[in-house]
């Protein structure tokens, strides 16, 4: 199994409005299916509510490590934490990465979220299958934000 997760996709999309849909807390809950409290703030904890069905009982939380504007967002997170009987805030957490790259009148998007070797063991393997699953529908997610929508 690979320590890291990676997904890329070409959007027909400036890399201003990608930017935006990353880094706007309403824009990103609107594709990532999240209700976030507040705005993105690099150093600081981001909270909300999952609003993917089936998982609306559990809660976000994220802390954004980097807002390069208009290349780089990212945030460290518990993959996979979804037993709310367990506490996850004693695991290491992964980091997500998003970085954007021009390419003509487009974006480049590549996401990877990197640290599985760290994550217990017995959880390991399951946290990668799912967010690896997980990344190739939100790829798709924001592709149809960014170019379906203003």
């Amino acid at each position: 199994m690979s320590n890291s997760i990676e997904k890329r996709i070409e959007l027909k999309a400036p890399i201003s409005r990608v930017w935006r849909a990353l880094t706007d807390h309403r824009e990103f809950g609107e594709w990532f299916r999240v209700k976030l409290e507040a705005p993105f703030v690099a150093g600081q904890v981001s909270r909300g509510q999952i609003a993917y069905p089936g998982y609306e009982h559990l809660k976000w939380e994220a802390t954004v490590q980097k807002m390069e504007p208009e290349r780089l967002f990212s945030f460290t997170w518990h993959p996979y934490a979804v037993d709310p009987a367990i506490d996850y805030s004693k695991e290491p957490t992964t980091l997500v990465e998003f970085r954007l790259e021009a390419k003509g009148t487009g974006t480049v998007l590549t996401v990877t979220e990197s640290g599985f070797d760290a994550i217990p063991q017995d959880r390991r393997f399951e946290a990668f299958r799912m967010n690896e699953g997980g990344w190739a529908e939100q790829m798709t997610n924001i592709q149809r934000h960014v170019e379906h929508s203003a």
